[in-house]
């Protein structure tokens, strides 16, 4: 008997915003190579995010290793966006003394 061998789709998917999920759940591809650029194992990651299969981390994990340099530059792209957002949100909304603020705020 001779086994087909079928190609099985990475399962990524970008969203409206641009940012890459895993499959149909809400984790990001940033989280999972985080996560297995501290050491994590793919079991590891599956058992902190429970709404990924464990097939799909390994997929995820597969496709950065094969992909690594477009996918550094994607995680750096949004990196600079992150920082462009915080410098924003920062200039807007003085964040020194926040925090005595929103104490102040739910003590008075």
């Amino acid at each position: 008997m001779l086994l087909e061998v079928a190609p099985e789709p990475v399962p990524l998917l970008t969203d409206a915003d641009g940012v890459v999920r895993v499959g149909r759940s809400r984790v990001t591809l940033d989280t999972v190579v985080a996560a297995f650029r501290t050491g994590a194992t793919a079991e590891e990651i599956a058992q902190q995010y429970p709404s990924v299969d464990l097939v799909e981390i390994y997929a995820v994990i597969t496709y950065y290793l094969r992909h690594r340099s477009e996918v550094e530059e994607y995680l750096r792209a949004r990196e600079r966006m992150a920082a462009e957002v915080r410098a924003d949100n920062e200039a807007r909304f003085d964040p020194v003394g926040i925090r005595e603020r929103l104490l102040a705020r739910c003590n008075g």
